[in-house]
């Protein structure tokens, strides 16, 4: 069914407003006369959480049964580390709050903080994953709930296989793999972006695959010196062993596949190992007024569509999203391209120099006679791939630092119109979500998910 509904997580984190951050719930049916506005708020019960990412506690490849239908949104929290318990079931235009997981909780148990991307794992429970330990040191891995009853389980994953660092993660259950990425050391994320960070090993670098059952860690790829690799995505055959990683610093995406090897020896066993290769490579453009002379393409999120026919990627510094269609010979091919905004349009402080790719600054974006400032990041697709949702918010305390605009302006949520059949991408003028109307003041909107089911 068409979307007629999204949660939307909202902070008022590094905004000078003393609130508490909120889900929003937009309505999406365009024959309603609340299209576009947001039409509830649910304020969680702590000031400063960061509501960041967010997941249903059921996979949208579960919904067979009245007890794995997706009534429960799993809201972690990025800076304090808590987890809320969300029931969007029993009223989908006014979701409540039904269980709070506090932070002492998690430290003890887990020794893990900073909470990011949840999903469901194929026994019910719900995985989640975190950037680092209490005190903001890197520390990659996972933390465990319980399917049913929202319970504490404990770390997932032994304790000899903790990678460095940790972001965002994807599971081929088929496959019996588990594949993530890799974060920033968060207590030096919270000073700001900062370019003296390079080669100090504080932005990943690893790409990191697990065995699903054993929980297990069985190989570590290196994707170069401060490349940062954030979102990850499987495509959504389940028999199909292939996905994509997002590399926010080196502007790369990775194609990873697995390859089988015959055993040696006398055994007739497949010994199964995975690979990487790099598929797309975004130039980082020459500038003058920016904190660095090379700004580099950010891929701050991916996503592949239903029929596994497109791939999108969010460029939240240069200001693009980016359509390539995943033809057949595993070379993407870019079919479609739009600016919102970013760090490069024309009349702004940044002076382009050099550009491989443009052969001028794009033009600032008005919808709906609001200019739209920041960067295109958090990104979310209808199940018929014709609809792609964003919003502009990253990481408040990089919003800050260098989209200040959004930070005093508020986010927004707009709408682009895909084609789907020669691949294209379009601005819907007609709709825009002005965070920066809210009751309490202007806010900053990330997570974008569907009730009906999301790409």
């Amino acid at each position: 069914p068409r979307e007629e509904v999204a949660y939307v997580t909202c902070t008022y984190r590094e905004t000078c407003i003393d609130k508490p951050d909120f889900l929003a719930t937009i309505d999406l049916n365009p024959r309603s006369p609340c299209y576009g506005q947001v039409i509830h708020r649910l304020p969680m019960p702590n000031l400063k959480d960061e509501l960041h990412a967010s997941g249903f506690s059921t996979a949208c490849a579960c919904p067979d049964s009245v007890t794995r239908r997706r009534n429960k949104l799993i809201l972690p929290c990025l800076i304090s580390s808590r987890i809320y318990v969300v029931d969007v079931g029993s009223e989908c235009r006014a979701p409540k709050l039904c269980k709070m997981i506090e932070p002492v909780d998690v430290f003890w148990t887990c020794n893990k903080g900073y909470l990011n991307v949840p999903r469901s794992l194929p026994n019910g429970d719900v995985l989640i994953a975190n950037l680092g330990d209490p005190s903001g040191n890197g520390k990659g891995g996972f933390i465990v709930l319980d399917g049913e009853n929202f319970e504490l389980k404990g770390n997932w994953e032994y304790d000899c296989d903790v990678p460095r660092s940790g972001y965002d993660f994807c599971i081929k259950p088929c496959h019996n793999v588990l594949i993530s990425s890799s974060g920033v050391v968060p207590k030096c994320a919270g000073r700001g972006f900062n370019p003296n960070d390079f080669k100090r090993g504080i932005f990943g670098r690893h790409l990191n695959v697990w065995n699903l059952s054993c929980h297990t860690l069985t190989q570590c790829f290196d994707l170069g010196e401060d490349s940062l690799p954030l979102s990850v995505k499987f495509l959504h055959n389940p028999d199909a062993a292939e996905g994509y990683v997002g590399c926010a610093l080196s502007g790369v995406v990775y194609r990873f596949y697995k390859k089988a090897h015959a055993a040696l020896l006398v055994f007739s066993v497949q010994r199964e190992s995975w690979v990487v290769e790099e598929v797309i490579r975004i130039p980082p453009k020459e500038v003058t007024g920016w904190i660095m002379c090379k700004m580099p393409a950010f891929i701050a999120d991916i996503i592949i569509s239903p029929d596994d026919k497109y791939l999108y990627l969010s460029n939240w510094l240069h200001g693009d999203i980016r359509q390539y269609e995943l033809s057949r010979n595993c070379k993407p091919r870019l079919v479609g391209q739009v600016f919102l905004g970013g760090s490069i349009v024309r009349g702004g402080p940044v002076t382009v120099c050099r550009d491989e790719e443009l052969k001028c600054q794009p033009e600032p974006l008005v919808v709906k006679c609001k200019r739209v400032y920041g960067g295109p990041s958090q990104m979310q697709l209808s199940l018929d791939g014709k609809r792609l949702y964003v919003t502009n918010s990253f990481y408040s305390t990089w919003d800050k630092q260098l989209y200040p605009d959004v930070v005093r302006e508020g986010s927004v949520m707009l709408q682009i119109d895909v084609d789907t059949e020669k691949g294209g991408l379009t601005v819907n003028k007609n709709f825009l979500v002005d965070f920066g109307k809210e009751p309490n003041g202007p806010c900053l909107a990330h997570a974008i998910h569907f009730p009906c089911g999301d790409a």
